[in-house]
């Protein structure tokens, strides 16, 4: 409950919002290895359907839902890390809270 916890989960917050705020820009360093792979697998497919005259509908739906799994995941991410700020700031205001009130004042 102290301020270096708060501060390590503000740092984790504004690291979560950046790779959240990088996906929705299209780049790809947030993305973990397996997700990496996904994406260039999928790439591959559709430039192959390209190479063979096809339509990439499939790849590209398949990189757009890659893509929608990645932004729920950072979501829930920083949704788990800002409910844990939460808690830990409520649990800091009720212990100050019960120090106030077992003074003598």
């Amino acid at each position: 409950m102290s301020k270096s916890e708060i501060r390590r989960l503000d740092r984790e917050i504004q690291k979560t919002q950046k790779k959240l705020e990088a996906v929705q820009n299209g780049e790809w360093w947030p993305l973990t290895a397996r997700e990496r792979l996904s994406m260039t697998r999928a790439l591959a497919s559709g430039a192959h359907s390209v190479h063979k005259g096809r339509s990439t509908g499939g790849a590209e739906s398949r990189m757009e839902s890659i893509d929608s799994s990645i932004t729920g995941r950072l979501n829930a991410e920083l949704t788990a890390l800002c409910t844990e700020k939460q808690r830990i700031l409520s649990e800091a205001a009720r212990a100050k809270a019960a120090k106030k009130k077992s003074g003598w004042w």
